[in-house]
């Protein structure tokens, strides 16, 4: 039953936020409401009905030491490069343009509050998808001693729930090749945090890759 509460919910979830973000074209701040309820909510019910109040492995700090966090650092380094490096190969088959417009009359976000939306995407919308993704969707079914499911399921979903964020944003092969990354991306954030059987490895690599796109987004905006 814990299995498939977890593949039932995060799907709904996933499908749920896509709803919000394309179909009722909320603004950022009622998406993030939304994504932190569903984000918390699900787990909360898994460890207070699946596992009796036991929290997992995930949020497990004793096996948090230097040389898995080195780990975690140095796989953040090379996504931060790799992410610039993409920007500025493929920037002239970006429509940046159409990009910024959306998120200024869309999401809401503009050079006035951007900072602090990129403050908050940084560490704590990092923070919030790596509990979900890889707390508690992956390394509980890892748990489940179902490696395969739980690396595929956890990577793929990882991947398609980006598709809300950029669906409108690419041409059809940059978004193929921007999901093959995410996914891709999901495989090696589930690898990195069996190393230390929680999430803070894969959420230091998420930060320093938000980071990237952060500082990519105030030069759209005009304030670097």
């Amino acid at each position: 039953m814990g299995k498939k509460y977890i593949i039932i919910t995060s799907l709904l979830a996933c499908l749920l936020l896509y709803f919000v973000e394309q179909v009722l074209l909320t603004n950022y701040l009622v998406k993030t409401l939304a994504k932190i309820l569903l984000f918390t909510l699900i787990p909360w019910i898994y460890i207070k009905f699946f596992k009796q109040g036991k929290v997992n492995k995930a949020v497990n700090s004793k096996k948090i030491d230097k040389q898995h966090l080195k780990l975690g650092i140095i796989f953040g380094v090379i996504s931060f490069l790799i992410i610039l490096a993409a920007y500025y190969l493929l920037k002239g088959q970006i429509d940046l343009d159409g990009i910024l417009g959306e998120m200024q009359n869309k999401s809401k976000i503009t050079a006035g509050n951007f900072i602090l939306v990129g403050a908050y995407v940084t560490l704590g919308n990092s923070f919030l998808e790596e509990f979900f993704f890889r707390g508690f969707i992956f390394l509980n079914l890892y748990e489940e001693k179902d490696s395969k499911i739980a690396y595929i399921y956890s990577s793929v979903l990882f991947g398609l729930y980006h598709m809300a964020i950029f669906k409108n944003w690419f041409n059809p092969w940059l978004i193929a090749l921007a999901l093959i990354g995410l996914v891709s991306i999901g495989f090696i954030f589930d690898w990195l945090d069996t190393k230390s059987q929680n999430f803070i490895n894969s959420w230091l690599v998420h930060i320093f890759a938000d980071s990237a796109i952060i500082l990519i987004g105030l030069r759209m905006f005009g304030i670097l």
